[in-house]
């Protein structure tokens, strides 16, 4: 199993990013997936997940309204849009997924928020 996650940087608020994650070693149609954040001092947190057919997102209230979970099973990808980014969406950014019976996650990628 590996995810690889992707897109991060540096970017002034009220800005957008998009991050991927690429999946591989695994049937990635047949799993939901999450996103969670990590910012510096601070416990990891639960940003969304997605179903495994793309059908059905939910957020944390965090980031609702402004962050958006997709799915292209076709590429083994999952996405996250992020819209109107404020400083305190600063942090690291996983995908993960409960895969093989147990919860997998990339190694992450910084999102800096900051002008």
């Amino acid at each position: 199993v590996q995810l690889v996650e992707s897109g991060g940087g540096l970017v002034q608020p009220g800005g957008s990013l998009r991050l991927s994650c690429a999946a591989s070693g695994f049937t990635f149609s047949n799993y939901g997936m999450r996103w969670s954040r990590q910012a510096p001092g601070k416990e990891r947190e639960w940003v969304g997940s997605i179903t495994s057919s793309g059908g059905i997102a939910n957020y944390a209230d965090s980031v609702k309204g402004r962050f958006t979970i997709s799915r292209d099973n076709a590429k083994n990808t999952v996405y996250l849009q992020m819209n109107s980014l404020k400083r305190e969406d600063t942090a690291v950014y996983y995908c993960g997924g409960f895969i093989g019976g147990s919860l997998r996650w990339g190694q992450g990628t910084q999102v800096t928020v900051s002008s």
